[in-house]
């Protein structure tokens, strides 16, 4: 079997192992593919593995020879499913790797606002505490979690993992789903507007649809408290970010936390990386080596399972 790694770089910049693969066919991976030369590298691969490079129904259509392909991540968006379906490729993907990764960026982001570490650490560095009379000062406020209001945006298994989190912290928890959701976690669904006026913190960790694409803007924002801080670990065309790049300039809310951007990597003219309080993390919170572990062991058992004949976690 031959197999084509189109885009790796990003799974494994070097710190894993590609052998894994090798046991399964003759492989060829590739840190990162062009448009220009999916076609190239991808003819005549039986099984073909990409991240972000696009596999549409005209590239599909000049594959004949392909019959698998895995997505390196749990969104599916770049691959056309139907044309994949009309050509009998097998199309599966990786759920569920990411989980506590992701759910830990919220909280690193959330406890950057509460205590501005990298901020004292550097005061620190600089010599100023070395300098004051007193033992001890803050640069800004400090604030404590408990007692706070978190309202998490979708509440599948991400938002579910935040939800425990901010209890073991003794946050107060609720939520906004597209369906009713029953759960043992102390925690209450509300309607949007509900989470959106009451809530200290709000993370969004929803998945992108037509109808929720920039539901967070001029409209929602306003409804949000000015001490209100936003966290985006979902997607970036949640959220229209002049909005918000706006809102944060004129002191609408206190502050915002995101790991995603409309356009990846960001553009020059996106006005958030330079908008009031707003710190953006490069698309990291799914990267932790223990989830890159996970990934690619999923990826391998799904290629396993499709050469067995009973292939896993298909969207095809």
């Amino acid at each position: 079997m031959k197999i084509v790694i189109l885009d790796g770089h990003t799974l494994n910049p070097g710190d894993l192992s590609w052998d894994w693969i090798n046991e399964l066919g003759t492989c060829t991976v590739y840190e990162r593919t062009p448009a220009e030369l999916t076609i190239e590298r991808a003819k005549n691969a039986t099984a073909v593995f990409t991240n972000k490079v696009v596999l549409d129904a005209e590239t599909l259509a000049q594959l004949p020879e392909l019959k698998f392909i895995g997505v390196l991540a749990t969104g599916f968006n770049v691959v056309d499913i139907g044309a994949a379906r009309k050509a009998g490729i097998v199309v599966c993907n990786i759920p569920s790797y990411s989980t506590n990764s992701v759910a830990q960026m919220v909280f690193a982001h959330i406890l950057h606002f509460t205590q501005h570490v990298a901020k004292h650490a550097a005061s620190v560095s600089n010599g100023d505490w070395a300098q004051s009379i007193d033992f001890s000062y803050w640069l800004t406020p400090q604030m404590e979690l408990a007692g706070k209001t978190i309202g998490i945006i979708g509440f599948g298994q991400i938002g579910q993992a935040v939800a425990r989190i901010a209890l073991a912290l003794n946050m107060k928890v609720i939520f906004n789903n597209r369906s009713i959701k029953t759960t043992d976690l102390n925690a209450l669904q509300v309607d949007l507007d509900i989470l959106l006026s009451e809530s200290d913190f709000i993370s969004i960790n929803c998945p992108l649809t037509e109808e929720n694409k920039g539901f967070i803007n001029q409209n929602s924002i306003g409804k949000m408290k000015k001490t209100a801080f936003l966290i985006n670990t979902g997607r970036g065309p949640l959220v229209n970010e002049q909005d918000l790049a706006d809102a944060l300039n004129l002191g609408i809310i206190a502050g915002a936390g995101l790991d995603v951007l409309s356009v990846e990597p960001a553009t020059s003219d996106n006005p958030l990386p330079k908008a009031r309080n707003c710190f953006i993390t490069p698309h990291i919170a799914w990267a932790t080596l223990e989830a890159r572990q996970r990934l690619m062991k999923i990826a391998g058992d799904n290629l396993q399972a499709f050469i067995d004949g009973k292939p896993i976690n298909v969207v095809s």
